[in-house]
């Protein structure tokens, strides 16, 4: 039984098929025994349409998307993701544009300049690279300079800066880092360019574009999501592995039959397949290797870092507590300086608690005086009641003995 994709690509061959040609080529045998067993059934599968090739990888995309061969093909596609029509003149050599030696994490990379002098740098990241921005911009500068110094030595005394065309850096990511993972769940295309604060406009000369291809993939695949641009069928043709998404993009544009239906003639050729497949698994290796290296320098970065963050919590806390021991230091001699207070306090309390029993003992003995003389007083003031009341009885007397007198002498 057929496959969904031999459905639509008679030339693709069964599994049986592939494996009766390798062995009856030894060279070709050996060499497909040497894979691991992993990779053994990814190259049998893409030769027998189970699932489809990942034509960004750098022998592949060379093979169907080469400029001197199909420019129409790769001028289409790099004309969707700058947004303006373009045509390439030729591709440059990318060898030296590396500033420094390195064991990339690259799939493919290709520079090209277009008919108006201007260059793009393509290349495919298999995982994205730590500081992503700070690398792309020392390439975009150094493919700047090498076309300064071209320009220059071609056109000597009438050289003048206006010759110098924009600089393109163009990086599709198969797994984004985490700049672009944290920003957004569906944005999967970013540009970038220089601008001024004050709305001044200047040409300064490098534009950036970076897709995140696992983003696309993601969003692609939501159900009842359709392709909506040429971009995006051009990114589904050049990433999509998928069966089902592959036959999605060629009922969306059959356009696009013509260069499976090449890939697939490729597949035809086993040595050449396995010529490509050995250097896309030497790629693999190197990227894989570069991959644990970069992995533990961020693992170190970031162990590094919150040892530092430790040490910085740590000097914290020595100092919170050095500022609570001179904290304790002045409570203690201010504790010492109240206690003291307390005591002088207390001595005065005592003088004055003596102070005021002596009072209340000369208070006791005064009441008993103000008591002796209250009944003397009150002793007093009985006598002399009882004289006045015998001196007014006597007065009374008087009075009827001189009125009774006057009354006789009448």
């Amino acid at each position: 039984m057929k496959n969904k994709l031999q459905q639509y690509f008679p030339m693709i061959r069964t599994e049986g098929e592939v494996l009766k040609e390798l062995r009856e080529n030894k060279r070709l045998w050996e060499t497909f025994c040497g894979w691991e067993e992993k990779y053994q059934k990814e190259y049998l599968d893409i030769c027998t349409g189970v699932k489809g090739v990942k034509l960004l990888y750098d022998t592949y995309f060379k093979a169907i998307m080469n400029p001197d061969t199909r420019p129409e093909r790769l001028n289409d596609f790099l004309s969707e993701i700058l947004g303006k029509k373009i045509k390439i003149l030729k591709v440059l050599p990318n060898e030296s544009a590396k500033i420094a030696a390195e064991s990339s994490l690259l799939i493919m990379d290709i520079v090209v300049q277009f008919e108006d002098g201007s260059i793009a740098n393509v290349e495919v990241q298999k995982v994205g690279y730590l500081f992503s921005g700070q690398r792309s911009a020392c390439y975009s500068s150094d493919l700047l300079l090498r076309q300064y110094k071209r320009v220059r030595l071609e056109l000597g005394k009438s050289f003048t800066y206006k010759e110098i065309k924009k600089v393109y850096t163009i990086v599709l990511f198969e797994k984004s880092n985490a700049a672009f993972t944290k920003f957004s769940k569906e944005q999967y295309i970013h540009r970038f360019e220089q601008k001024s604060d004050t709305g001044v406009e200047m040409d300064l000369l490098q534009e950036y574009t970076f897709i995140c291809l696992d983003i696309f993939n993601n969003t692609i695949h939501n159900e009842g999501r359709k392709i909506e641009s040429r971009l995006e069928e051009w990114l589904v043709f050049l990433s999509q592995d998928d069966p089902d998404m592959i036959i999605n993009l060629l009922n969306c544009n059959p356009e696009f039959k013509k260069i499976y239906e090449e890939v697939y003639t490729i597949c035809l050729n086993m040595e050449r397949m396995m010529s490509m497949f050995s250097k896309e698994l030497e790629i693999l290796d190197r990227n894989t290797v570069k991959l644990m290296v970069d992995e533990m320098i961020e693992e170190y970065t970031k162990m590094t870092e919150e040892h530092a963050k430790k040490m910085e919590a740590l000097d914290e806390v020595g100092r919170q507590m050095e500022a609570k021991q001179e904290k304790l230091k002045a409570d203690e001699e201010k504790l010492k300086a109240d206690g003291e207070k307390l005591k002088a306090d207390e001595e005065k309390l005592k003088v004055r608690k003596e102070k005021l029993k002596a009072d209340g003992e000369k208070l006791k003995a005064d009441k008993e005086k103000l008591k002796a003389r209250k009944e003397k007083l009150e002793t007093d003031v009985a006598i002399q009641k009882e004289r006045a009341e015998t001196a007014e009885a006597e007065v009374e007397y008087l009075r009827k003995q001189l009125a009774e007198l006057q009354k006789s002498n009448k």
